[in-house]
């Protein structure tokens, strides 16, 4: 398949980053790649579904990577996932022989946070670091998340688009799940079909423990959804995510003890990146704008959060306020500056923090159950298709209240000439409301 019709394939049927912020998949297609990387690392903890998804659809996510090697003339694919992923490997291994003739071969990752990060994943499967603010084609590598490369299989097979999207609901809730939602149904529906909270103080969160922001029940699956995790209103995780910025910012001022942790830990300052949250905090707590480069280097942060909820033993939140920092800077129009790399740090490996350890650090280790990957029937009143569901241009209407859709249906147009993909409709009824920010169906 040639690499125009590939990527029309896949912009037609709306796939976009289903394991991060959604980027546009048909935009990494590049033939400057040699390596195809798919990421089957599960990030953040308590997550499943990575895993799950890689070991009931190995063939089908294998093939697909071969069709886009092919695409763009890479030579390589690598799998990248955890040596504790033992289903996946197994069913990954009965499948790698018929694709030798691209060197397709398993790269195993350190069970440590944030292995699957992007940047991280490619260093540690290929040696290879991407310079501060470049994509990962400037070494070489595109890389797609697993239940991306399924939703290109089915988009090149059966021109299928992407309706529905995989999650993994757990936390303090009945009975752990990993299933696929569609696209458009309420977090309390989705809560449902894991048997429900089963505390009456909670709150919920869209994503990781670490990554991840606090949603309500009213909000809607989209294509990036990866995750509903519930816990207590008192939890540890919650009350991070609910900090008070001045707050914040009083308190380094006052408690920061300039250890250097944060920057000792920063998965990317320890490959070579200009980030350094300490000298960050130092300039932010003592008001200093003599030096501009610790503000500055604050956009090459990758926002994993090690800084706030593993690495500081006064409990600041770096994370937070460099995302603060960083997005005030952007809509100030101030642009990114030139990176200065250093080399990878020497004792990089002995820094890095388990898993394991994260979870118990983080008071998660009794949520941290199985959750089977399932098929759970539902069937909402309506949906609520948000026209935003990724990176790039919001998608344009199709439809007008009073019409009638199909299931699968286009119901929004990427916008011409922008960065952007369709999105469908994944039931059948009529659309209810049509506004700029979503389109509502009733069944």
């Amino acid at each position: 398949m040639k690499l125009t019709d590939l990527s029309t394939i896949m912009k037609d049927c709306g796939i976009v980053g289903a394991g991060g912020a959604g980027f546009p998949s048909y935009a990494k297609l590049n033939e400057k790649a040699d390596t195809i990387i798919l990421n089957c690392a599960e990030c953040e903890p308590l997550l499943k579904l990575h895993r799950q998804v890689m070991a009931e659809y190995a063939s089908e996510i294998l093939e697909a990577m071969h069709e886009v090697a092919l695409a763009v003339g890479a030579s390589d694919i690598i799998v990248a996932l955890k040596p504790n992923y033992t289903q996946a490997i197994a069913a990954i291994e009965q499948v790698l022989p018929s694709y030798q003739d691209k060197n397709a071969r398993i790269g195993l990752l350190p069970p440590v946070y944030p292995s699957g990060d992007e940047i991280i994943t490619i260093y540690e499967v290929t040696g290879r670091v991407v310079p501060a603010g470049k994509l990962p084609i400037e070494v070489g590598c595109i890389v797609y998340n697993v239940e991306t490369m399924l939703n290109i299989y089915y988009a090149i097979k059966e021109n299928r688009p992407v309706t529905h999207k995989y999650c993994t609901i757990t936390g303090a809730v009945k009975n752990p799940v990993t299933v696929k939602l569609p696209l458009g149904i309420t977090v309390k529906e989705a809560l449902a079909l894991a048997g429900g909270p089963t505390i009456e103080e909670y709150e919920i969160v869209s994503g990781g423990p670490m990554t991840g922001r606090l949603c309500t029940e009213f909000d809607v699956v989209t294509k990036t959804s990866n995750a509903y995790i519930v816990l207590p209103k008192s939890h540890y995780v919650v009350q991070k995510k609910k900090a008070n910025t001045q707050v914040s910012v009083n308190r380094a001022m006052s408690a920061c003890c300039h250890c250097g942790m944060c920057t000792s830990l920063c998965s990317r300052h320890m490959l070579g990146y200009p980030i350094d949250p300490a000298k960050f905090m130092n300039a932010l707590s003592a008001g200093a704008t003599g030096n501009i480069e610790p503000y500055l280097n604050t956009f090459f942060c990758s926002g994993c959060g090690l800084c706030e909820m593993y690495s500081c033993f006064q409990n600041l939140n770096a994370q937070t306020l460099i995302s603060v920092f960083k997005g005030g800077m952007r809509k100030g129009g101030v642009s990114i500056p030139e990176a200065k790399m250093k080399p990878v740090d020497e004792l990089r490996s002995q820094k890095l923090v388990s898993h394991a350890r994260l979870t118990a650090r983080l008071g998660l280790t009794q949520y941290n159950k199985s959750a089977p990957i399932t098929e759970i029937p539902i069937t909402p009143k309506s949906i609520k298709l948000m026209l935003s569901q990724h990176i790039g241009a919001p998608a344009e209407a199709a439809v007008q209240k009073g019409d009638t859709v199909t299931a699968g249906q286009m119901v929004a147009q990427a916008p011409e000439g922008k960065l952007g993909v369709n999105i469908h409709t994944p039931f059948a009824g009529k659309v209810a409301e049509v506004t700029d920010k979503f389109i509502k169906v009733t069944l």
